[in-house]
């Protein structure tokens, strides 16, 4: 249901192109939903990931954001007029060219700039933008078939689209996040909160979501047809609920043993031990206060999945090392790996 969703928003998403907001992409799906692990629980909540692309006339660039002290690397996406007086003499009069052309023209003519619609200063602005795209969902839900049978209500959310839609006794949340491709990479800005923190509405922050989605899409190619794979994953989730261990971490010790044996060993017959070898891996990361980031530095990617330069050969970030600093954290995390064996 929610795969042909994202095929109906996607064409929705289409009309918003018009004039000079930013370019929707096809929509992404990300997170446990949709890469097969899903407890499937009541309330879950169906990611969505669509990358922004600059409109005519328009690019943007990225620039590290140091201002912002919160996990991860954070950006801020600079907005910059691009001549397209190339274009009037190929004979497309379709528009003015933002950089020669007077104002009196422009604002006579021409839909205003991304630059007076969407951007604080010289930056694309977070909330702005998804006030947009809210807007979007709302004038467009009506155009498509699902508003026939499903009832549609945007919910409160300054960072993201979020939407729930019901069918009688049936209801999902879907959430709508955006972002900046890192060049021709897998990596993106996202719209995406830390949550604990405040962030400025021109920061972007760094997600590794489409990569990882992207790695369980490939694992799902090249595993036999009867891979536990999720099973196990789903069924650790669900058993670590109330530990220490957040749902990312016991993810990154999944996708770490994915990636490092043979794919052939994670079928139904194997089911027990390999949610051994998780536990064990997880026993042993916690006791050495250490479990490197999946995506970032990670030299045995499959070739598939691809990194900005910058992010190949760095020192993978260390998800444990709030174990090492805090004495405390790590005698819990210990505890909870004794309760989950």
């Amino acid at each position: 249901t929610v795969t042909l969703l994202m095929d109906d928003f996607a064409h929705a998403f289409g009309h918003g192109s018009n004039h000079f907001y930013p370019v929707l992409q096809q929509a992404i799906g990300v997170d446990s939903a949709f890469e097969g692990w899903s407890p499937r629980a009541e309330g879950a909540v169906y990611c969505m990931f669509v990358p922004l692309s600059a409109p005519a006339g328009h690019a943007f660039h990225l620039e590290p954001d140091t201002g912002v002290k919160t996990p991860g690397r954070n950006f801020r996406v600079r907005v910059e007029l691009e001549c397209t007086c190339a274009r009037g003499q190929l004979g497309d009069n379709s528009m003015l060219c933002f950089l020669h052309h007077s104002k009196e023209e422009l604002s006579r003519k021409q839909e205003p700039s991304l630059l007076d619609t969407l951007c604080t200063g010289p930056y694309l602005d977070v909330e702005k933008t998804a006030r947009w795209l809210n807007q979007l969902v709302r004038a467009d839900w009506l155009l498509l078939p699902q508003s026939y049978h499903r009832h549609l209500i945007l919910l409160p959310s300054s960072r993201s689209c979020k939407m729930q839609l019901s069918k009688g006794k049936e209801s999902f949340v879907v959430e709508v996040l955006f972002g900046v491709q890192q060049g021709d990479s897998d990596v993106f800005v996202s719209s995406q909160s830390t949550g604990a923190h405040f962030m400025p509405s021109t920061t972007w922050r760094e997600t590794y979501a489409v990569a990882e989605a992207n790695f369980f899409r490939h694992v799902a190619r090249q595993a036999p047809q009867d891979s536990w794979h999720c099973r196990c994953l789903q069924l650790l989730t669900c058993t670590a609920m109330g530990t220490s261990f957040s749902t990312y971490t016991l993810k990154t010790v999944v996708m770490h043993l994915l990636n490092t044996g043979p794919l052939s060993r994670w079928s139904r017959a194997d089911f027990l031990q390999r949610m051994v070898d998780i536990l064990d891996y997880l026993h042993c990361s916690v006791d050495k206060k250490c479990l490197d980031h999946f995506v970032v530095g990670n030299q045995r990617l499959p070739g598939e999945i691809s990194l900005p330069p910058d992010l190949q050969k760095v020192e993978p970030p260390n998800l444990f090392q709030h174990l090492a600093r805090d004495p405390d954290a790590h005698r819990e995390a210990m505890r909870d790996c004794i309760r989950l064996r």
